[in-house]
């Protein structure tokens, strides 16, 4: 490893030692671009790898709202603006008892990378609170999200930061936010939120995008190794939105989704959630129902139901963890490799702890692709809606889909170069650590020290 590289990375761990997800993905992305910090010692001389491991700013604030019963309660709002060299800074905000410091800078940091693969003039940036929304009536999201958006509209707009949806934030949250931005600021400015609804300025295919989009990168790999994804078996974790997509475009392209996972368990359906559409459509039920329970596929459809366990030990031709950070641990993945898995295509953000990631990686017959490269298609259709709300624009459906695509192809294709050009072979991580590294690292140095 390059000692500068080395001692941007022990910098981390000491002034964040508290904000371990930070530290992890810090060390992940680094760890991989030592022949271009070999290949540009100016890098060092601005000392441009610390710089870019402190966000440009980051804040908290209060957000204060009533319950139906009339008892009011405080949690804490988040939004870190990390890194805005090439556009408005873009990410997703996050509603979710888990959400710490540590996890909005890491997502921020790793948005940064994602947002420069997909090519669109996008920065990096991640929000959220503690808030639980699982159980609330839709009139307390409603005032959560309005407090919510009272202490952040003065730090937002189109040009400047383009907040989006995340766990426990969709297409309602979004909509609440959005009036009470219209309403504060008096203005129509429907480029400052994306996934926003189709009444009032959303993009066709938003949902599912992220979804779609892993399944698009999917085919490039395995295109890349010679086969088709019609009739592979693919291991998910999940059933929220991304989840979905995954099952539905499956559904399209013929391959055979097999688990779902909550916090409940697993389920594991030998025949294929994504064999009928009425098993794709009760995911969405599954969603609505707020009860996060995986458990009640289980039950409609007369599948095995594995309380309190992972869908890891599964044997399938494809593993797509699609749900929360640092799920996939070393225990699990030996169970991966001990089943011959070929294809490991990380789905949510920083599934994968490092050292499971490593060892995975460091196994001759398996191909590893990561989540800043994969997942990138949500984001990426998140610049598309930016780009129809500016120009006053409606895509069609398979217009999104089309473009979608193509930004996947790009993706993988960048990743593949990337790693080539340094001598590392077909390194989709290290290639897409590189190829996203690169650009935000010319725009800063362009830029000038700030």
């Amino acid at each position: 490893m390059n000692a500068y590289v080395a001692r941007v990375i022990d910098y981390v761990k000491t002034k964040h030692a508290n904000e371990p997800e930070f530290c992890q993905t810090v060390e992940e992305v680094f760890s991989s671009i030592s022949p271009v910090i070999d290949a540009h010692p100016e890098y060092e001389k601005v000392d441009l790898l610390t710089r870019m491991v402190e966000p440009e700013r980051m804040f908290t604030f209060r957000v204060v709202w009533c319950d139906d019963a009339g008892q009011w309660h405080t949690n804490i709002g988040y939004r870190c603006q990390f890194n805005g060299a090439i556009g408005p800074y873009k990410g997703g905000l996050r509603f979710q008892p888990n959400v710490t410091p540590s996890v909005i800078k890491f997502l921020g940091f790793e948005q940064t990378f994602k947002n420069s693969l997909t090519g669109l003039p996008m920065g990096g940036g991640k929000g959220g609170s503690d808030f639980d929304p699982t159980g609330k009536s839709d009139a307390e999201i409603m005032r959560f999200c309005q407090s919510f958006m009272t202490a952040l509209y003065r730090y937002i707009g189109p040009d400047v930061d383009v907040p989006a949806g995340d766990m426990g934030v969709g297409g309602r949250e979004i909509g609440y936010m959005y009036g009470q931005y219209r309403r504060l600021k008096g203005v129509w400015e429907n480029g400052v939120l994306t996934g926003k609804g189709f009444t009032y300025g959303g993009s066709k295919t938003r949902p599912e995008a992220t979804g779609y989009g892993a399944v698009y990168y999917l085919q490039e790999v395995l295109a890349h190794e010679g086969e088709s994804i019609e009739g592979k078996t693919i291991a998910i974790s999940g059933f929220g939105n991304v989840a979905w997509g995954i099952c539905q475009k499956a559904l399209h392209l013929g391959a055979k989704v097999v688990t779902l996972s909550g916090p409940d368990g697993y389920i594991y359906d030998p025949e294929g959630v994504s064999s009928s559409q009425e098993k794709v459509d009760f995911m969405l039920k599954m969603q609505a129902s707020r009860r996060n329970k995986v458990q009640d596929y289980a039950d409609k459809f007369g599948v095995q139901f594995f309380p309190g366990e992972k869908p890891w030990g599964v044997k399938a031709d494809v593993i797509m963890p699609s749900a929360m950070q640092n799920d996939v641990r070393m225990e699990s993945a030996e169970k991966i490799v001990a089943n011959g898995i070929k294809y490991y295509i990380e789905v949510a953000n920083m599934p994968t702890t490092n050292d499971a990631l490593a060892y995975m990686m460091a196994q001759p017959n398996m191909i590893v692709a990561p989540s800043k490269a994969v997942n990138a298609g949500g984001v990426a259709v998140s610049g598309l809606e930016m780009s129809q709300n500016s120009e006053r624009l409606v895509w069609s459906a398979e217009e999104v889909d089309e473009k979608l695509k193509g930004i996947m192809k790009t993706i993988h294709a960048m990743s593949v170069e990337a790693a080539e050009e340094y001598g590392l072979g077909y390194n989709l991580v290290a290639g897409a650590n590189i190829a996203g590294f690169k650009k935000v690292a010319t725009a800063m140095m362009e830029q000038g020290c700030f």
